[in-house]
């Protein structure tokens, strides 16, 4: 939280000392955070063009009662809680969007809004927030029926090959796996709460797993946003397709 002290000693809001454009760093948060917003729920409700043999959204996945025989809305509706509460619970999601739409703070040592109750994360519904490590675990299982979609998306109806949509499809599944394992709660569940491995058991592997996950949490922000742009894209191309719009290239 940045005060006044935090802004060299200047009171209002915005003032700093920061001679830099500090501003446009929230440019494209705010922007981009914006249009998948919008995206995902109009495709969310939209329930339409999200299959075509062999491939299925993400956003769709795992597909639930496509035949509405008792859920009458959106397939898409059952699920995107999930993977939704994951991204919006992300420690650096929740840096990016405090930022770009709250100014809670506007940026590091520049003065934000006074509040006379500010509770940070301690009442509803920002103590949602602290669930982030139960989204994590739900977030594996998610991870796992992408697996398998992109393994399905191999398996055509006349045969083995490989589509544009394919490669599309497996690309997706490797940064969302990515951004889901280089995640903060996870580098803590494998070693970030011990103090001592040689004491522990399995201390040799989880320290080498440890390292490795740190090693990707250090780039957290570079797989957010690839892992968002890439899903995003991922449905749009497999909504073209499955439409008619776009015709999926078959390279063997």
């Amino acid at each position: 939280m940045a005060d006044s002290t935090a802004a060299g000693g200047l009171t209002g809001y915005g003032r700093t000392q920061r001679r830099d454009a500090w501003w446009i760093e929230n440019l494209p948060f705010a922007i981009v955070l914006t249009l998948f917003a919008v995206y995902t729920t109009w495709r969310a409700f939209a329930g339409d063009y999200y299959w075509t043999d062999p491939y299925l959204s993400p956003f769709y996945s795992p597909l639930i009662d496509p035949e509405h025989h008792w859920w009458p809305f959106s397939p898409a509706l059952l699920i995107l809680g999930g993977p939704l509460g994951f991204r919006l619970t992300c420690y650096y999601y929740r840096k990016a969007y405090y930022r770009a739409f709250f100014q809670d703070p506007p940026a590091c040592a520049v003065s934000e809004k006074k509040g006379k109750n500010y509770c940070g994360e301690t009442t509803f519904p920002f103590i949602l927030q602290n669930i982030h490590r139960y989204f994590f675990y739900i977030a594996i299982i998610f991870v796992a029926f992408l697996w398998y979609d992109a393994i399905r998306a191999f398996f055509f109806p006349n045969g083995v090959g490989v589509g544009v949509g394919t490669l599309i499809m497996l690309a997706n599944i490797i940064l969302l796996t990515i951004y889901t394992f280089s995640c903060h709660s996870f580098r803590h569940l494998i070693g970030g709460k011990l103090d001592c491995f040689s004491c522990t058991a399995f201390g040799p592997a989880r320290h080498s797993t440890w390292r490795g996950v740190t090693a990707l949490n250090e780039h957290h922000m570079l797989w957010a946003w690839v892992s968002m742009i890439s899903v995003g894209l991922t449905d749009l191309y497999i909504r073209l397709v499955a439409s008619g719009a776009l015709r999926d290239i078959r390279l063997l």
